[in-house]
């Protein structure tokens, strides 16, 4: 059964010695308690996380509506876990949901996801890996090395809001049919442009993204 293993919060800000926001929401770490989870509102100007007692400090990349949650599956885990020789703890990657038994990368976006009785989220797109996610891995190249592997989990809308507590179901109860997934849009981005033009069609793609995405195949041409 697919299911929540964690939900990770960074409940206070901490020092980001590697980029110009002094500060950073990467760490975040296992709760035992339930969280709630609702839309934060624009990137610069909301809630930035989704879920209440979360810390998202780099306003200008994360947080906002379209990446309010974002989720990781423990698959994938324990598949770096066997290439990195070390052991990945829950929320090491900056995630808020851990999942199990639920192909995060496969997901199609636009999709929808209900999480225990009330929670709806909705994949829109992976994580693009940066430099502090760089420095917090202490891996050379990480940041390459992650875009290849194709594993980026997934940021995710609230449609519904609720609660979320480590083992609660997920079901996917809605799939689009164009079949565009996290991991093909991810490869698009990050290392396949020729998919460019196609990913531009996806419904549910973040608005700020897709703007990006036109600009960048502009120059291609």
């Amino acid at each position: 059964m697919s299911r929540i293993v964690s939900v990770n919060l960074a409940a206070a800000p901490e020092p980001n010695p590697v980029k110009r926001v002094g500060v950073t929401g990467i760490n975040k770490r296992p709760v035992d308690r339930l969280v709630e989870v609702r839309a934060p509102g624009p990137k610069t100007t909301g809630l930035h996380s989704g879920l209440v007692g979360d810390h998202v400090c780099d306003v200008d990349n994360h947080g906002g509506d379209d990446q309010a949650v974002y989720a990781y599956a423990r698959e994938d885990y324990d598949w770096w876990q066997a290439r990195l020789s070390r052991r990945l703890g829950d929320g090491l990657f900056g995630e808020n949901l851990t999942t199990e038994e639920l192909d995060v990368n496969g997901a199609v976006i636009g999709e929808r996801w209900r999480v225990g009785p009330r929670l709806v989220l909705q994949p829109t797109f992976g994580r693009i890996p940066c430099v502090t996610f760089q420095h917090k891995m202490g891996e050379p190249r990480w940041v390459k090395t992650f875009a290849r592997a194709n594993r980026p989990g997934a940021y995710l809308r609230v449609l519904e809001p609720g609660a979320v507590w480590a083992g609660d179901p997920v079901t996917v109860e809605d799939r689009p049919a164009h079949g565009v997934t996290i991991a093909r849009a991810f490869r698009a981005y990050m290392t396949e442009p020729e998919l460019l033009p196609a990913l531009l069609e996806v419904d549910g793609l973040p608005d700020d993204l897709r703007e990006t995405l036109a600009e960048r195949l502009v120059k291609r041409r």
